[in-house]
């Protein structure tokens, strides 16, 4: 019994070719959007992690059960082009927006070009997964794209930097939690007498603990909600930040610095962050009406994204200069209605992922449990499974309380890979001999400029991380 057991906790990131449409990053159906589908193709569930789509589908929900879990077909895809923008750019418009004003006060207002750039370079990227979806019909998502490209290792290595990537957003989204919570909730204070806590930490289990029954639920559809919740919470996020200075009374008028170049390999990370969006990209090509048309939404979405980061970042860090938190939100004036509205909706944000993100990994391990196990049983050890890893991210999060660093760290270890690296490496594989060697070119430079990108912000995110982790105990002594 437990050698199957453990053949399918190996099996996990042997993910079949279906998809479960989940997931994070805010206007969120972004990285996900307003319902939770769970579309089964085979007699697999594939676990690519992403965001519910907002366009419309022809999707007739015929539901049904296997091996206990609710299920959806698939009859076809009706999504128009404005449709498929405004996903696409729910899907970008992520936890990265707290962070672009201070990236950019950190490393000058030179480094915006940079913000730029990557952009630009993701959209390229974003048009490189419709090519390869092009040359292989029957590929469906990124774990897909990766396995045509570099066979099982190919769909195996996607698949670990998703799960990875799910991991380390949850952590730095509890992060987000305990930071604002300090703020929403200052002067409470709590104390357990057997507990070697302060009164934001324990606040912070509370808040999580709260959450933590949602990932025992089996039926994905009773959790849906909270993807719409999610998207909500980030668009006032958004706004929050115009809003302070219109109607706050705070003056534009610190002077952001030209370049600090020993900034760029951090902050790097925090912007390529703001882009994390390709898992889903599949996804929502194949929702397309005209998935020929898919490269004009990359242009258009990518165009909007960026323009609204590079004013969200220069107003930001006009706004509060180099007092500018890594998180927007607490920096602005506490007294005003629209940053009480901004913290609470940072506040409650987190505790809309849990559940959806720890789906995908919950799911999976249900399914690959032996057959001979009652539905019961297989309830409860996915339960504890959901269970544990929240309570593993909570740990880690209140451990390692530097939300700038773990979120550049993500940026610069798993995200530059997801956006940059694999597309221009699997599209360089799959159309090697059909493209022409400038492109060809052009792929492997951007594999080079990724991975040295990567290394880099990973190099000095883990430095600064480590810094402050010393620092801390230093204090504690």
């Amino acid at each position: 019994m437990w050698k199957k057991i453990s053949k399918s906790v190996r099996n996990l990131l042997c993910l079949q070719p279906n998809r479960l449409l989940h997931r994070n990053q805010v206007l969120n159906g972004t990285l996900h959007s307003a319902n939770l589908d769970v579309q089964w193709v085979s007699s697999h569930v594939c676990l690519e992690e992403i965001k519910p789509c907002m366009c419309n589908h022809s999707i007739k929900n015929l539901e049904s059960v296997e091996n206990g879990i609710a299920i959806e077909h698939s009859v076809g895809a009706n999504g128009s082009f404005a449709h498929a923008v405004i996903n696409m750019t729910g899907m970008l418009i992520g936890l990265g927006q707290l962070s672009t004003p201070y990236a950019l006060e950190r490393g000058g207002w030179v480094s915006a070009f940079l913000l730029i750039g990557l952009g630009i370079i993701c959209a390229y990227t974003s048009h490189l997964l419709g090519k390869c979806l092009d040359k292989n019909p029957k590929s469906r998502s990124f774990t897909d794209i990766g396995q045509h490209a570099f066979g099982t290792k190919g769909r195996v290595l996607a698949a670990t930097f998703i799960y990875l990537e799910i991991f380390m957003v949850l952590v730095s989204y509890t992060i987000s939690l305990h930071d604002n919570l300090i703020t929403v909730l200052s002067g409470m204070q709590i104390k357990v007498p057997w507990a070697k806590l302060s009164s934001s930490q324990l606040l912070t289990m509370m808040a999580v603990l709260m959450a933590l029954p949602s990932v025992w639920l089996r039926n994905l559809s009773s959790i849906s909600f909270l993807s719409s919740a999610g998207i909500l919470m980030s668009l006032l996020i958004f706004i929050s930040v115009p809003f302070t200075s219109i109607f706050g009374g705070v003056k534009p008028n610190h002077k952001i610095p030209v370049l600090q170049l020993h900034n760029i390999p951090a902050i790097s990370g925090l912007y390529i962050f703001s882009y994390a969006g390709h898992i889903v990209f599949p996804n929502l090509y194949k929702e397309m009406k005209d998935p020929s048309r898919f490269t004009k939404v990359s242009i258009v979405s990518f165009t909007i994204v960026t323009a609204l980061y590079t004013v969200l970042a220069f107003l930001g860090a006009k706004l509060f200069g180099p007092e500018v938190n890594p998180q927007i939100t607490l920096s602005m004036p506490p007294h005003l209605l629209v940053t009480k509205i901004a913290l609470w909706a940072t506040v409650l944000t987190p505790m809309t992922k849990y559940a959806l993100e720890i789906a995908p990994f919950a799911i999976q391990l249900e399914h690959n449990l032996p057959d001979s196990m009652s539905s019961k049983v297989k309830m409860i050890i996915r339960g504890c499974a959901g269970s544990f890893l929240l309570l593993l991210i909570l740990a880690l999060a209140l451990s390692v309380p530097y939300f700038e660093y773990v979120l550049s760290l993500t940026g610069s270890l798993v995200s530059i890979a997801i956006c940059v690296i694999f597309p221009c490496a699997f599209h360089a594989k799959i159309c090697w001999g059909q493209i022409s060697k400038p492109l060809i070119i052009l792929n492997l430079t951007l594999v080079a400029f990724g991975s040295l990108l990567g290394v880099l912000g990973t190099i000095s995110s883990s430095k600064l991380l480590v810094q402050s982790l010393r620092r801390r105990a230093h204090h504690s002594a």
